[in-house]
């Protein structure tokens, strides 16, 4: 595991780590125990803070998503994502395209109501 971010909570009781494998680690810093192992991103972590309450934990990731997790709970509260270059584009009906360029633009965000079952 390639640890890529680290912070404290508020009260120095906790240390967060984000990682390449993904995943968030929340840790009794003092005992070396991993309290909790949030999963969520597709992508590595890159960085990881907490709130200035301490209760709940932020988390971002190359997979473009801000994921705020409850930190006593360890699960995703929320995930934040900017949109992508074809959010929303109606896609539906249009010719010409090839099933590659097809599923490209609906991974770039377009939506394709003819291949909705």
């Amino acid at each position: 595991m390639y640890i890529r971010s680290v912070a404290f909570s508020p009260d120095g009781t906790l240390l967060a780590s984000g990682s390449e494998d993904e995943t968030v680690r929340l840790w009794n810093w003092q005992s070396g125990q991993c309290l909790h192992v949030l999963q969520g991103h597709t992508n590595r972590v890159m960085s990881v803070v907490f709130s200035n309450d301490g209760k709940t934990l932020l988390s971002g990731s190359h997979d473009g998503t801000v994921k705020c997790w409850s930190v006593s709970t360890g699960y995703c509260v929320q995930t934040l994502r900017s949109d992508r270059p074809y959010e929303r584009m109606n896609i539906s009906g249009t010719t010409g395209l090839a099933e590659a360029q097809r599923a490209s633009l609906k991974l770039l965000g377009a939506i394709d109501s003819d291949s909705i079952a």
